[in-house]
């Protein structure tokens, strides 16, 4: 199980402490100081589309000028500016041990993992 996201995000602490709570052990990766490759976009982007990937309600989102979020209309796009600015990522991002994806904090997803 790896968790990805920025440390201080309220949501990212949330999902840690849940999977702490669970006893699920994970590895963290820290978009702020590990950045995040264009292959791992893809990956995630072809379960979720890219428009998922990027956080439109979060902080980093809102200061871009309109003219930057005006201009995200492709993959290449959006993953040029999450290159950039990771903080504009959903977070976090779960991968599961098979793969699979849980963006944000999702509470019935992460029980399911629980499930045998």
């Amino acid at each position: 199980m790896k968790i990805y996201g920025i440390p201080n995000c309220n949501t990212v602490k949330k999902t840690l402490d849940w999977f702490k709570q669970h006893h699920i052990d994970y590895v963290f990766h820290d978009f702020k100081k590990l950045g995040v490759t264009e292959a791992k976009l893809e990956e995630w982007a072809e379960q979720t589309g890219w428009e998922a990937l990027i956080n439109k309600r979060g902080t980093t989102w809102r200061m871009l000028d309109a003219g930057l979020q005006n201009s995200i209309k492709s993959k290449a796009d959006a993953f040029k500016l999450m290159q950039e600015k990771t903080s504009v990522i959903k977070r976090p991002v779960v991968e599961t041990s098979t793969g699979a994806i849980i963006l944000g904090f999702d509470e019935e997803q992460f029980a399911k993992l629980l499930k045998p």
